[in-house]
């Protein structure tokens, strides 16, 4: 008879990864997540004569979807799998990693790169077997079907609410509050916010004007809605700007509507302003095309766009006009300035036309510098050449990658033992497809644009070497698009009226060996 002892079976580290749809219930002293631990603990001890052994760093994600991989904890775990510490993962049950097939695809692409196993405490396989892999292809399409069943009814249910009236939640908004005594949430008027919201609707058909009511409300000290979470913390409680305001006076709710996409119901609840009043503020803003700013005629459009910041707020300064007898006005306004009033910042505006005139003039001096005009026409060639390399790059990937799929289709499609775990496979080749074909059209339309827009060298050459003619005849957007290769901020110094201007780095360079010369 032997007297040696069998051989110790290897070491299995098994990491426990939890997850929960909600925060509800979290704060209990014995959670969901705890309850899926303690379940894998137990698995895991049950299998300590194989060599298993518990990993006891915690990987859980409390409140986070399991539609999607986006959660912190299943980021530390596959870091740490990549790193070598885990050699298994052990869940509660399957969802409970992923309800998406796509998803759990990439997931375990990683598990099998390095050689990492998984095990479903509840349902009893294990991805080392071909059925275990079988079995979870099989849970994993009901996982994924089971959350588009549970996505379609509450859908179906916020539409049927509205339908109805009933608020659906959200953030609390000024004016009411939410009673949370019935089954079912509902509003109710707070009287002192009401009255605040009644006086900020006459404030805007008085003045006629956004930005005078931010800065009336501000020297009332009125602030946003101020309400509390489940967990006692504060929310809320901001300073009222322009786009605070502006949703304030175009949210129906306030006229006793509950809206639903771009349908609107009549609500449950109380109204504060009369329709009338909410429809002349609508015709009001109308009026004032809140949104002006957006459809600026080309010919109007500021040149040093992006270019141009604040020194007082470091932040950008945006272009925007007036027009008065038929005279337009351009100016360049801190925006800080814009949405919370002249008040917050003590920036003067600039006049765009002054300003971009002594820019165009510096630009238009160092243009006569040959080497700094070389090196532009080198960074706009190195930048189209690599804008348009990555653009062929991930062309190239797509086209191989539906080249792979249509072939598999067609293979599949010849197997004579048809089963459900071929037409999921199917279902899913086809849906990676669409969304292929989908991304490879929009490379393709960017690479048009890049042919179309991207100014090129001759005339980047020519630009340069004869700017004065050249100058007038470019369009706005290739004005902008010359200054952009040279300059990369703009600021004006009102203690002695200075224009600063920051040029990139080989400008710089050439700058410098100028004024050595002089």
């Amino acid at each position: 008879m032997s007297n040696k002892t069998p051989p110790r079976p290897k070491t299995i580290r098994c990491a426990i990864y939890t997850r929960k749809s909600t925060e509800e219930g979290l704060d209990q002293q014995f959670n969901s997540l705890d309850a899926q631990r303690e379940a894998a603990e137990a698995y895991i001890r049950s299998q300590k004569c194989e060599g298993w052994e518990i990993v006891y760093d915690r990987y859980d994600d409390g409140g986070f979807s399991g539609g999607n991989i986006e959660r912190p904890a299943l980021k530390r775990l596959t870091e740490d799998i990549q790193a070598g510490k885990i050699d298994c993962v052990v869940v509660y049950k399957v969802d409970r990693l992923s309800r998406s097939l796509l998803d759990f695809a990439q997931v375990m692409g990683t598990f099998d790169k390095f050689n990492v196993s998984f095990v479903s405490v509840t349902q009893h396989f294990n991805t080392t077997h071909s059925m275990g892999r079988l079995t979870l292809n099989i849970l994993l399409s009901f996982a994924q079907f089971e959350r588009e069943i549970i996505g379609e009814r509450i859908r179906d249910k916020l539409a049927a609410q509205c339908r109805r009236g009933q608020w659906t939640g959200g953030y609390p908004v000024l004016g009411y509050d939410v009673d949370r005594s019935a089954r079912t949430p509902k509003l109710v008027i707070n009287p002192e916010e009401a009255t605040k919201v009644r006086r900020i609707f006459s404030l805007y058909l008085e003045l006629k004007n956004l930005l005078p009511v931010v800065e009336e409300l501000d020297k009332r000290g009125w602030i946003n809605k101020l309400w509390h979470s489940k967990k006692g913390l504060p929310k809320g409680g901001r300073s009222f700007d322009k786009c605070s305001v502006h949703a304030l006076l175009t949210n129906p709710i306030y006229c006793g509507k509950i809206k639903h996409k771009t349908d609107l119901y009549q609500g449950q609840h109380q109204a504060i302003v009369n329709d009338e009043i909410f429809e002349k503020v609508q015709a009001q803003l109308r009026e004032n095309n809140f949104n002006r700013g957006n459809r600026l005629p080309s010919k109007h459009g500021g040149l040093l766009k992006g270019l141009i910041r604040c020194p007082d707020c470091n932040v950008a300064m945006v272009h925007n006009m007036t027009k008065r007898n038929a005279i337009v006005y351009r100016y360049y306004t801190c925006i800080r300035a814009i949405k919370r009033g002249r008040q917050s910042c003590k920036h003067p505006s600039l006049p765009a036309g002054e300003i971009e005139a002594a820019v165009v003039d510096q630009v238009r001096e160092i243009s006569r510098d040959t080497k700094l005009r070389d090196e532009i026409i080198r960074q706009a060639i190195l930048a189209t050449q690599q804008g348009r390399a990555e653009l062929e790059s991930h062309k190239v990937q797509l086209t191989r990658q539906l080249t792979r799929d249509h072939g598999e289709i067609r293979e599949l499609a010849l197997e004579q033992n048809p089963s459900s775990s071929l037409a999921h496979r199917i279902a899913d080749l086809q849906v990676r497809i669409a969304k292929a074909e989908l991304e490879l059209a929009k490379v393709n339309r960017q690479l048009h644009g890049l042919d179309k827009q991207q100014m090129t060298t001759e005339e980047i050459q020519e630009a340069f070497i004869d700017f004065d003619r050249i100058w007038d005849a470019l369009t706005t957007h290739e004005q902008s698009q010359l200054l952009a290769l040279l300059v990369s901020k703009v600021e004006f110094d009102q203690s002695d009226c200075t224009i600063a201007i920051t040029f990139h780095a080989s400008g710089i360079e050439t700058l410098e060996q100028q004024s050595q010369e002089v």
